[in-house]
């Protein structure tokens, strides 16, 4: 999926929008996706000024943003209007090495259950062989 179909399928945009492109979607299994981490992040200015490092969090949002992409694929739905898709929980979640800019973080997310309407996921993220991040995250989709 490149950024236009992924902008179909998240409501996020500029500067929270953490999904690059989408290298491999298998509906009701996993995902694999892309951020290309970029001195031009506007997180970078203060975290940290004079040694750069991508907020934890944004690491794990740029993973609950891969597992919506999964989600809405596995319903064969896009978001829309009247609802919104909301992360709900984070358990054993990791951090292992720092995302630089410069780094490209593989997003990889597989579906563990689904059940009166909450997804689990477990995710990972790496740059080339090395985890950065993981964890097990909770999300799901609500009606305004």
């Amino acid at each position: 999926m490149d950024i236009h179909q992924i902008l179909e399928h998240l409501p996020h945009r500029y500067p929270m929008l953490l999904v690059d492109r989408v290298l491999e979607c298998e509906p009701g299994k996993r995902i694999l996706a892309l951020k290309n981490v970029s001195i031009n992040e506007p997180f970078f200015t203060g975290h940290f000024p004079h040694h750069p490092v991508m907020p934890g969090v944004l690491i794990i949002e740029a993973l609950a943003q891969a597992a919506a992409i999964l989600s809405f694929r596995t319903m064969n739905a896009k978001p829309d209007d009247k609802s919104v898709y909301y992360f709900v929980g984070i358990d054993e979640a990791r951090f292992k090495r720092p995302v630089e800019p410069g780094d490209q973080l593989l997003l990889e997310v597989r579906i563990e259950r689904h059940l009166r309407g909450i997804w689990k996921f477990r995710g990972e993220a790496r740059v080339g062989e090395d985890l950065a991040a993981e964890g097990v995250l909770m999300c799901t989709v609500r009606s305004l």
